[in-house]
């Protein structure tokens, strides 16, 4: 049997998720099966490629919806997971069928995809989790921004903080697709420890020193709201708990940033914040206005390149909505 992955891409939990549903699906379904691995991003447009669905079973982790008849399993936990309503009535319609109900599954009560994964698999298919600990563990801390402090996200002394660094910032469309089986192999330093991991890292850690900087000299933070545009740098990402690191009282962030694929609007919040819960703007709702979405804490918005001015503009748009809905002020 071959079973193609795909993944989001350029993602901790993402890597995560499809390296989990490997080790699920070789020890309780298909043992003997190949595994490949595709990669998505979120872009304007069409997020999918029907003529890219050609395993025996193709599965999508970690990414929105495809009402696609040739996707045979789905694991979710965004809450903009649907691109249309009418994917998210697909959803609802499998979920009464017996047969692709039971390989379709969507929560967003839950911190991180592959936590979720792990979840089902254990209580639906019997999947022993115990010895993939580690990883669940560090796909909640990242992908729930759970670090005991801006410092701690920031000056990234954990192996799973450091490959999420790798990850994030990675060109070469090889290298996650050969890491994601090692990821429940191998303890994370060891994973970290690969030739062909530890070589990436001394120039990274260079760089995110580099795009602190960077940032620190073009971020502006007026009531609770930082905003930086560094549109005119080659930066793939950032780690985006630098906001916070130099402001550590500001409750919300949004940058502009462009990429090879897009210019995109990212749109967080401080997750050591003393604002109040009740008072914050759910990010995700804020994002799908302009074609985008996440998580109420945290969303982004793709456009294409040649459209900053329209990214522009709606990052302007944001920053005057949270600054005037500032919870602290």
């Amino acid at each position: 049997m071959r079973v193609r992955v795909f993944y989001h891409d350029k993602c901790f939990d993402g890597a995560c998720s499809a390296s989990l549903f490997t080790r699920f699906h070789r020890e309780c379904i298909a043992q003997g099966a190949s595994y490949e691995y595709h990669g998505l991003v979120h872009r304007t447009g069409a997020l999918f490629d029907e003529k890219d669905f050609t395993g025996d079973e193709n599965v999508i982790v970690d990414f929105k919806y495809s009402a696609s008849p040739r996707i045979t399993w789905w694991f979710d936990h965004h809450l903009s997971a649907f691109l249309t309503p009418q994917d998210q009535q697909h959803f609802l319609d499998c979920k009464q069928n017996p047969e692709c109900g039971s390989r379709k599954f969507f929560d967003p009560s839950y911190t991180s995809c592959a936590s979720f994964l792990a979840h089902i698999a254990a209580t639906h298919f019997g999947f022993d989790t115990a010895p993939l600990a580690e990883l669940i563990y560090w796909a909640n801390i990242v992908d729930g921004a759970k670090y005991e402090s801006a410092k701690s996200a920031v000056e990234m002394a954990a192996p799973a903080m450091k490959l999420t660094l790798i990850i994030e910032s990675t060109q070469d469309p090889a290298f996650i697709p050969l890491l994601i089986p090692l990821l429940t192999e191998l303890p994370l330093a060891e994973v970290l420890s690969q030739p062909f991991v530890a070589g990436l890292l001394p120039p990274l850690l260079e760089r995110h020193w580099q795009s602190l900087e960077l940032i620190r000299n073009r971020a502006e933070e007026r009531d609770g709201t930082v905003f930086f545009d560094i549109t005119d740098h080659p930066l793939e990402g950032y780690n985006k708990f630098i906001p916070y690191y130099l402001y550590p009282q500001a409750t919300y962030s949004i940058s502009l940033s462009k990429s090879s694929f897009r210019t995109k609007v990212a749109v967080g919040s401080n997750p050591w914040t003393k604002a109040d819960p009740a008072k914050m703007v759910n990010l995700a709702a804020v994002c799908e206005r302009y074609g985008g979405g996440g998580h109420a804490r945290v969303g982004a918005i793709s456009f294409p390149p040649d459209r900053a001015d329209q990214a522009r503009a709606a990052a302007a748009e944001i920053v005057a909505e949270l600054r005037a809905k500032n919870p602290q002020g």
